[in-house]
């Protein structure tokens, strides 16, 4: 195994326009750490964001890692082994114009804007708990600890830049719940190495992450990388061992949804071999359809379908079975 602890100065704020940190070849995995969101600044509810915190040093990266052999036409394919909490506490905020509930530049309204607030989190991994405090009252509540990243990809491609926020194609910040241990991620490969980077890690995420945060956690992850050659995945995929998924953003949140069931419906046509019009109806009666952001520059919706519908159908080759069983 690989371990990689970047400095504060060797993180990132693109995918793409960087040089890698690290070169891997395939089948080797990479432990590493990753920062929160605000980059560790925002440690207690006085440190608010939009003074403790510069844009646009926000939603950093770990990364890029350059994938030894992937080239432009392949899929990338990263294996969540692990993904725990590296400190005992964790926040969460939020912002004037920010978030699915109040005015945005794009979405603009003449109530006031919401206020500022930052929320602290208690992390106990041994329990498997967060502490969720009220900050305008004494009401308090556990809940389950259930770690994610919200941010992963790779380099987009023709030379483009994009900032970690923006979720797209290549992926970016999807947060996805479903982005958790255990799950085998795909994503297309656009340059030379793919160029994958990793962040935004959360102790868990309602769907939507509605108020423009999760609750946001430095973490330690464990990831393994393959790459599949000669075959391309137009948008983010993910596997476990009891489903497919298949990741659309965009906006407004139906074209979100429509790219991600598209992909989805022909995925399956082609693994199992139905008719389109066969896989389509399969889909609509068997899948759902969970809901990553509402909030970023791009929304984020998921497809998810059962495996037990797909018969004997497997997935690029076998990967996720066969990564799964390296990583335990």
């Amino acid at each position: 195994m690989l371990s990689y602890q970047p400095d504060f100065s060797d993180l990132s704020y693109t995918f793409g326009g960087r040089s890698p940190v690290m070169s891997v070849k395939p089948g080797t995995a990479v432990s590493l750490y990753t920062e929160d969101c605000f980059g560790g600044r925002v440690r207690d509810v006085t440190d608010l964001p939009s003074v403790v915190c510069e844009f646009p040093y926000l939603n950093p990266v770990t990364g890029p890692f350059h994938i030894e052999g992937a080239e432009p036409g392949d899929t990338l394919a990263v294996h969540f082994v692990s993904i725990t909490p590296a400190r005992d506490w964790a926040v969460s905020s939020t912002f004037p114009h920010f978030g699915a509930l109040t005015s945005t530049h794009t979405t603009a309204t003449l109530q006031p804007p919401l206020d500022e607030v930052v929320w602290r989190y208690d992390v106990d991994a041994d329990a498997g708990i967060v502490r969720y405090h009220a900050r305008r009252g004494d009401f308090s509540v556990e809940m389950p600890l259930d770690p994610m990243h919200g941010t992963a990809g790779v380099a987009p491609a023709a030379f483009e830049t994009r900032m970690t926020i923006v979720p797209d194609v290549h992926g970016g910040n999807l947060d996805t719940p479903e982005l958790r241990a255990g799950v085998t991620a795909y994503f297309g490969v656009n340059v030379p190495g793919a160029l994958f980077a990793l962040g935004d890690g959360h102790c868990r995420q309602g769907d939507g992450e509605v108020c423009g945060t999760g609750i946001e956690a430095a973490m330690n992850t464990v990831v393994i990388f393959d790459v599949v050659k000669g075959v391309f995945t137009p948008t983010p995929r993910f596997e476990t061992d009891d489903a497919l998924m298949s990741a659309g953003s965009a906006r407004p949140l139906e074209d979100a949804y429509r790219m991600s069931q598209h992909d989805l419906v022909t995925w399956t046509a082609a693994l199992t071999g139905l008719d389109q019009l066969d896989a389509y109806q399969l889909v609509s009666q068997a899948g759902t359809a969970p809901v990553g952001n509402v909030c970023d520059p791009n929304y984020t919706m998921l497809a998810k379908l059962a495996k037990k519908y797909l018969g004997t159908a497997t997935a690029y080759e076998g990967t996720h079975a066969r990564l799964r069983n390296f990583g335990s």
